[in-house]
């Protein structure tokens, strides 16, 4: 697992901002990292929506950046307890991979997975309505390596552990099939808002 350094220790304030258990991270960035970073070019990566779909289809660096620009202003807030504020990423809504392969009415969830092996569990609902990003950039900039580029998901109202670093594709299910830290006693959800850090919570 790779950590920033000294990315712990820091005092845990409430406020109308921060979610229950959260600290303002401010100026960084941690990394953590279920895996070793890969070493994954732009012209290397892929994105693949398969599973419950009508039509399974997998992109290219170049075609998902033909699809419509999207962004996304806000906070991203991680179980280990850091928040950040205004944070800008740029890339593409989830719903312009999904309305081209249109989920079929028996879908509910979907496993997001990295091109490294690592899965997320995520309620459909939760990727769905401009909730969720395929971004390249961050503040303008591509994305770090070690933050997921060239390309990650971002869900920024979930816990950041669902928003999948190196995303190679969804898997669409009609069932919630635990991802990696799902299946070592995360929350199944992960809403900061309700502390759903842990199985149980």
């Amino acid at each position: 697992m790779n950590i920033t350094r000294d990315f712990t220790g820091r005092p845990r304030t409430a406020g109308p901002e921060l979610p229950p258990g959260q600290y303002d991270a401010r100026d960084t960035w941690p990394v953590l990292s279920a895996e070793v970073t890969p070493d994954l070019s732009p012209a290397d990566w892929t994105f693949r929506v398969d599973g419950l779909v009508a039509e399974e289809r997998t992109w290219d660096w170049e075609q998902a950046h033909a699809l419509p620009a999207s962004s996304y202003e806000g906070d991203i807030h991680c179980v280990t307890g850091w928040s950040k504020f205004g944070v800008r990423f740029g890339g593409v809504s989830l719903d312009a991979f999904l309305d081209v392969v249109r989920p079929l009415e028996s879908a509910s969830h979907v496993v997001a997975y990295a091109h490294t092996g690592y899965t997320a569990s995520l309620p459909l609902a939760d990727v769905r309505g401009g909730r969720a990003w395929i971004v390249w950039d961050h503040h303008g900039e591509p994305l770090t390596p070690e933050h997921g580029g060239p390309a990650r998901l971002v869900v920024p109202h979930l816990y950041f552990w669902k928003s999948v670093k190196w995303v190679a594709g969804l898997r669409v299910l009609d069932h919630e099939e635990p991802g990696f830290w799902e299946g070592n006693g995360y929350h199944p959800r992960g809403n900061p808002w309700e502390e759903q850090r842990y199985s149980g919570d």
